[in-house]
């Protein structure tokens, strides 16, 4: 059945103060989870803050707030979600953009994961909810620039609609993985990323530039570097997507062909644009930059990696490790296929390199599961992993 607009309508948004105090006193008042969802403006803007707030809860209905006209300013809702259970779908992607306005979960459930776990293939929401709950979701604004304002009554019926059954998807995940015999492992998970900390910043972010892998001349490589650091700084200032300052395509040709002055840098594609032209001075400084850095500055042509190196060199650098790769590999994937879940819900692929390259000392079960625990893995992950991993880390010798 379509689901195109919320049963009670779209409700108007919340931007002043006594409205965030009635959203807040309405659900405090209510009972049982929260469902939330948020909006964000990735690939227009620079920072990836929350553009809006949608908050459902039974008794309460729908709130959508609007934290850039709060000024950020959410003290009554922290105060009124405090010590409730949030439902999320995908809560890594919201979890940090929340937390930049004081809104941390107490407890989590996240619908995305317990899909995950209860072994669907497809679990994207309108996915589950269709699947499990018999509706088809109006879809179409995820991707849109939330930070524009006013919002568009469609985009606000679209953010409406990802809370609206949220409660009820994840009673009926409840069930199912009460079924299976999962739930134990489920909350396990969810706890996990609800106090997961914010990702740490990339050592190197600018080697993820769409196209650096045809460069192999480390006076080039640090042309790029140069250029991304100017355009990140661009970026930040001017709050806007780095991509749409200069593509990165951009950058890898301009750091290829080394133009020598303003003309030549000019004529390239893309740069002769009317925006390039007014800070054409600023894409030139950075490749004079780069070219006056002495040898001893220039990046290294290749990315070090504080783990192991690709799996796909370890036959040549260690044979005997990447033998205990392939091993450890065909063993767990065996157990994911016997619990029906997904091989990379059962253990990080990080975390299974890692043992593999550099073993513990002790191989034994209760050696592995020591090494597990403190590479992070969950107390149900080791319980189906430790053995099996044991055997494939011995079965060389």
């Amino acid at each position: 059945m379509p689901l195109t607009e919320p049963a009670d309508g779209v409700p108007p948004v919340v931007a002043d103060a006594s409205a965030l105090r009635r959203a807040a006193s309405a659900l405090a008042g209510a009972e049982g989870p929260v469902a939330v969802d948020t909006e964000r403006a990735s690939g227009y803007r620079y920072s990836q803050r929350a553009y809006l707030v949608q908050l459902r809860r039974q008794g309460a209905g729908t709130w959508l707030v609007d934290p850039i006209a709060l000024g950020g300013r959410l003290d009554p809702l922290v105060e009124a979600l405090d010590g409730t259970e949030w439902v999320l779908h995908a809560a890594s992607q919201d979890l940090p953009c929340l937390a930049e306005l004081g809104l941390r979960p107490s407890a989590l459930f996240d619908t995305e994961l317990a899909g995950r776990l209860a072994g669907f293939e497809r679990v994207a929401l309108g996915t589950l909810v269709e699947r499990l709950l018999g509706y088809r979701l109006e879809k179409g604004h995820g991707a849109a620039d939330w930070s524009r304002r006013p919002l568009p009554a469609d985009w606000l019926n679209y953010a409406a609609l990802d809370v609206e059954l949220l409660v009820e998807l994840r009673d009926v995940l409840e069930q199912e993985l009460k079924r299976q015999g999962k739930l134990a492992w489920a909350l396990e998970e969810f706890e996990a990323a609800r106090t997961a900390p914010l990702p740490r910043p990339r050592s190197e972010p600018w080697r993820r530039t769409s196209g650096i892998h045809r460069i192999r001349n480390p006076r080039q490589l640090a042309a790029v570097r140069s250029l991304w650091e100017a355009r990140d700084a661009i970026a930040r200032e001017r709050d806007i997507a780095p991509g749409r300052v200069l593509p990165d395509s951009a950058l890898v040709e301009a750091a290829v062909r080394n133009p020598a002055d303003e003309a030549a840098l000019l004529a390239l594609p893309v740069f002769r644009g009317r925006a390039q032209r007014r800070v054409v001075g600023v894409w030139l400084g950075a490749l004079q930059r780069a070219a006056a850095l002495p040898r001893s500055e220039l990046p290294e042509t290749s990315q070090q990696h504080d783990g192991p190196p690709p799996a796909n060199r370890w036959a040549d650098k260690d044979p005997a490790a990447a033998a205990r790769l392939t091993a450890a590999r065909a063993a767990l994937t065996a157990v994911a296929q016997a619990h029906t879940l997904p091989v990379e819900n059962l253990l990080l692929p990080d975390l299974v390199r890692r043992t593999c390259w550099q073993p513990p000392a002790d191989t034994s079960p209760e050696g592995v599961a020591a090494a597990l625990r403190e590479g992070g893995a969950r107390d149900w992950q080791v319980q189906l992993t430790a053995e099996v991993l044991s055997g494939a880390l011995t079965s060389d010798s």
